[in-house]
């Protein structure tokens, strides 16, 4: 629904050897209508994701994250089964993978809550920083749920990984800073939500993950949006920042997607990296945030972790083809 760029391991690359211009990676041969595409699809999702965060930090002004989060999810429900009516898909919602969904969607909201808060606490730049780990835990976490193995190159990534989380947080053992600690555990938390997503995805359609995604943190949100018996109805200034949240927040998604439709994670992945100075720009612009130059430095190590990591899966997902 939201968060940051993830790539579960063992993402298959494509091989396209049509005529006419053609863009090579490795041994990879996509059409340059290809790459316009999934550069065309990959900035509606870093735009999507971008606006998201300044909704988000607008709409903090007057609800907590719990409350964001219902109303979030309430609209998300209902634009899900609209299109999933106009679509013809109603019909593939089941409870079949109820558990793994509820596994999913409890780690999607812890993780979401912790990157609502974290807007709120430290830089938009800092929080999609911290957000890059994101693929690097699913790295780890993959042979514990998926049964892959935990290779060198992986550990590897792992601590370069953590060497760019330093720089970017640049820690305080004295005090350690309450927004960088959400954003981290956000990142996890997207990447527990990403691997349960890959099982769901064998057997499951997409109508059927969002649907299960919007109910349940509906669900997940009245209770502890509801827990002190008080939930804040948002003002009417406030609504359209509500409903832009729920909007880029499946808007961001299906452009995700799409773009690796035209293209694989290798390519598109280096291309969320744009996410980042736009980010920046929106904290400065809106809420006259500063801009450490350490944070850019931090991720761009992060980036590199992953980009190592993505690489050497399409590698060798390409000697299995």
């Amino acid at each position: 629904m939201t968060g940051p760029l993830v790539f579960p391991s063992s993402i298959a690359i494509r091989l396209d050897h049509s005529s006419g211009s053609s863009f090579a990676v490795g041994m990879t041969i996509l059409p340059r209508s290809d790459m316009r595409l999934a550069a065309l699809w990959m900035t509606g999702a870093i735009v999507s994701f971008s606006a998201m965060a300044v909704a988000g930090r607008k709409v903090t002004a007057e609800l907590d994250t719990f409350e964001l989060m219902t109303y979030r999810s309430i609209i998300s429900l209902v634009l899900v089964l609209a299109i999933a009516a106009f679509a013809g898909t109603l019909n593939q919602i089941n409870a079949r993978s109820i558990r793994l969904h509820t596994i999913r969607n409890l780690s999607h909201f812890a993780g979401q809550n912790m990157w609502f808060a974290a807007i709120t606490m430290i830089p938009l730049a800092q929080v999609v920083a911290l957000e890059f780990t994101s693929p690097i835990w699913v790295a780890l976490l993959a042979p514990l749920f998926l049964s892959e193995r935990l290779t060198p190159l992986r550990i590897f990534v792992a601590i370069l990984g953590f060497i760019g989380v330093l720089v970017v947080a640049r820690p305080d053992l004295s005090h350690i800073e309450l927004g960088s600690l959400l954003a981290s555990g956000a990142a996890i938390g997207f990447a527990g939500s990403a691997i349960a997503t890959k099982r769901l995805t064998r057997h499951e359609s997409i109508t059927c993950i969002l649907f299960w995604l919007a109910l349940m943190q509906a669900v997940f949100g009245l209770v502890t949006a509801g827990w002190d018996g008080q939930i804040t109805v948002p003002s009417v200034k406030l609504l359209p920042w509500v409903a832009l949240v729920s909007v880029t927040g499946l808007g961001a998604h299906f452009c995700l997607t799409t773009a690796l439709k035209h293209a694989p994670a290798v390519i598109v992945m280096p291309m969320d990296f744009a996410r980042l100075p736009l980010v920046a720009m929106l904290g400065i612009a809106f809420f006259s945030e500063t801009v450490d130059i350490w944070v850019f430095v931090g991720a761009a190590i992060i980036f590199g972790a992953n980009y190592l990591n993505i690489a050497a899966e399409a590698r060798r997902n390409r000697a299995l083809t």
